[in-house]
């Protein structure tokens, strides 16, 4: 199966990959400069994630930071190896999959998660297999983003096609309200990894609201953040009832309404299609959020069933 990680960032990334289950792409993780991509192949009943590392120094060996004792990037580190044997380290914006899931393994699975937070922009493009039902699905179904980053987002639309793998006949239904000056102070303002500085603080509190925030302002999640179990839909909050939305999965499911924001956040966050197709995740993809899985529930519903 196809698994290509391209780089349409404007600065190298250290992509990483963890296998859950099945054959992996037997590497975990690799330099990647901008306008690059690496082409992987992955087995029929790979199971695992994708994420993005930003601002990375290894040492010769690839097996701890270049910078002394600590993290080897400064987002999704995973215990400084460059090839990554686990998870990262929050916040990390994550593509997952199950090739080999649901009905007699007949299924694929995928989403988008900001459960570990937001650190990059991401976006996932569906590469038909050889079977023609595979060829006849319509592109615009298949191909969810996340542009949570100011800078990067076009202006608010209803849909489009750039920066997907889509067409003037299938256009992907987009996040159509959201302007770069929201998008830019999105997340809550105590879950920003490094904070800016707040002028006079301590005399005069300064409102949050008129801090100018970097560009790149990476984002922890509300289990990240607080570790606490109704965050993290831990212990007696192990369960659809108990553990709800909190202000962070809210504000990101306002910016990337395809993404799961929280543990219990299935059913507007989950993609199934049928086996046997590749995929390419792209990092900082052009264009909007998508919203494909509220528009098309219907057919993506009857797709879920052709597996």
């Amino acid at each position: 199966i196809p698994l290509i990680v391209s780089n349409r960032c404007g600065d190298p990334l250290w992509p990483a990959i963890e296998t859950q289950a099945g054959t992996g792409p037997g590497v975990g993780g690799f330099l990647l400069a901008p306008g690059m991509s690496m082409n992987l192949s992955v087995g029929e009943d790979w199971a695992g994630r994708v994420w993005g590392r930003t601002n990375c120094s290894f040492n010769a060996n690839g097996t701890a930071s270049s910078r002394g004792s600590g993290p080897a990037c400064d987002t999704g580190d995973c215990g400084g190896l460059m090839s990554c044997a686990g998870p990262g380290n929050p916040p990390a914006t994550l593509a997952e999959w199950d090739l080999a899931g649901g009905i007699a393994s007949q299924q694929t699975f995928l989403d988008i998660s900001l459960v570990d937070g937001y650190n990059l922009p991401l976006g996932v493009t569906y590469i038909p297999g050889p079977n023609i039902s595979l060829q006849d699905i319509p592109p615009n179904l298949t191909s969810p983003a996340c542009i949570a980053t100011a800078g990067l987002l076009l202006p608010p639309a209803l849909s489009g096609t750039l920066g997907n793998a889509s067409n003037s006949s299938y256009p992907i239904p987009y996040e159509s309200t959201m302007s770069s000056a929201q998008i830019s102070s999105w997340c809550p303002w105590d879950f920003q990894l490094t904070p800016p500085p707040r002028p006079g603080y301590g005399v005069f509190p300064y409102p949050v609201d008129n801090i100018v925030r970097p560009v790149f302002d990476p984002c922890l999640s509300a289990c990240a953040k607080t570790g606490a179990a109704s965050d993290c839909c831990t212990g007696s909050y192990n369960n659809p009832k108990s553990c709800k939305p909190s202000l962070y999965s809210n504000k990101a499911k306002l910016v990337c309404p395809d993404a799961y924001s929280y543990a219990y956040d299935d059913s507007t966050s989950t993609f199934i299609l049928p086996t046997g197709g590749g995929w390419e995740v792209t990092f900082c993809p052009p264009g909007r959020s998508t919203n494909i899985l509220k528009t098309f529930s219907a057919q993506l519903g009857a797709l879920s069933q052709a597996g």
